[in-house]
């Protein structure tokens, strides 16, 4: 099973400090996490719709690689 962002972080956080890419790459994994969870959610509910997944994501995380 493939650990989530949460458990990388953690993993590498036993290693050695954090740095700002490591959190960089884990809000992209997070993303990513919860693009696939909505989507596979909806699938299994409705059905594939590909322009509704892609409103929801952009409307709620951005829907692209926006530094904050």
């Amino acid at each position: 099973m493939n650990s989530g962002s949460v458990e990388w972080l953690q993993a590498i956080e036993l290693e050695r400090d954090l740095t700002l890419a490591d959190w960089n790459k884990a809000k992209a994994m997070h993303k990513e996490e919860i693009k696939n969870a909505f989507t596979n959610g909806f699938i299994s509910s409705k059905g594939s719709n590909r322009i509704a997944d892609e409103i929801f994501y952009n409307e709620n995380y951005g829907g692209n690689d926006e530094q904050q």
